[in-house]
């Protein structure tokens, strides 16, 4: 009689299959717990076995690796290529070390408003915008300086808004561009600037008091042309207008520019009401659908810049 406790033989491993496994489930088991293989394959060809393959493998997102102390050789002798590559032309000093660089630019106050391209880097000691032909520092600043950092939305020549990087450093305010501005914020404030978020008294930038469309009287060789554009009045940056093909504002005056502001009839393409607005540099002429709420709030800027001047 046989014996009815006998174990029976344990079956092959069978793959299984769930169809609401996706491909970024997938992605994320790999980048976040990692996938072993140990893998024997033979290959036969009517039934002669030609190939074997013994596979022993790992797979898993770098962080996981490291984590469990594989690949550290790999990620030394990496990171000290990035240092010696950075270093040609970026000096760095004793210690530190390259977080992450993408491209972006500083917007250059004075003498004139514009953006100058480059490379934003983020070390551990400072967060840099350098460029490498000709080599110059556009801006720089030490992390332990910076007070506060947020994205700050900006209305870009095609009409889309834009996330920059606001910084406020013991130079004072700074605006930045990012090819990722959002991972720039994140890891500034894992290396502990701006980690609570906006800090109070962050001096971030007030909406516009006035934005809309408005045309412009610029003056030309074969005499002066009216040009549509997109204007835009604020207490803090003062009056600026831009053509939707400009690279930047062919008007630009800041609050304490803004000395007189008048009224003229005369026929133009958006009424019949021209606003002249007088600025030590010469008078701008503009005009809008709805005239009003912009001579009120510059006639504003021009009576605090009076004030300013009396005081």
């Amino acid at each position: 009689m046989g014996d009815s406790s006998a174990v029976a033989a344990p079956q092959a491993l069978q793959p299984t299959r769930d169809p609401r496994a996706t491909l970024p489930d997938l992605l994320e088991v790999l980048l976040n717990k990692g996938v072993y293989l140990d893998l024997d394959l033979i290959i036969t060809i009517a039934d002669i076995p030609l190939i074997g393959i013994n596979l022993r493998a790992t797979i898993a997102g770098i962080e996981t690796m490291l984590e469990y102390g594989m690949m550290r050789s790999w990620d030394e002798q990496t990171r000290a290529w990035v240092r010696r590559s950075v270093s040609r032309h970026l000096p760095l000093a004793d210690g530190e070390e390259i977080v992450a660089r993408m491209a972006g630019g500083h917007r250059q106050e004075v003498p004139y408003e514009t953006w100058r391209p480059g490379t934003v880097y983020l070390t551990t000691h400072r967060l840099v915008v350098h460029r490498r032909e000709p080599a110059e520092t556009l801006w720089q600043a030490p992390l332990a300086g910076i007070t506060a950092v947020d994205l700050h939305a900006e209305r870009a020549i095609g009409g889309e808004d834009r996330a920059r990087l606001l910084v406020i450093a013991p130079d004072g305010e700074a605006l930045l561009s990012a090819a990722e501005p959002q991972r720039l914020l994140e890891l500034l404030r894992q290396l502990g600037v701006g980690a609570a978020g906006p800090r109070p008294g962050l001096p971030g930038r007030p909406a516009p008091a006035l934005e809309g469309q408005m045309w412009f009287l610029e003056r030309r060789a074969g005499g002066p042309l009216w040009r549509g554009g997109t204007a835009t009045l604020d207490p803090v940056a003062g009056l600026t207008w831009k053509g939707a093909l400009d690279a930047r504002p062919a008007v630009r005056l800041r609050p304490g520019a803004v000395t007189s502001v008048a009224v003229e009839r005369a026929r133009v393409p958006a009424g019949e009401a021209v606003i002249v607005v007088g600025s030590p540099a010469g008078e701008v002429r503009l005009a809008a659908g709805d005239p009003e709420p912009w001579v009120r709030e510059l006639r504003r800027l021009a009576a605090a810049s009076e004030r300013e001047g009396t005081a």
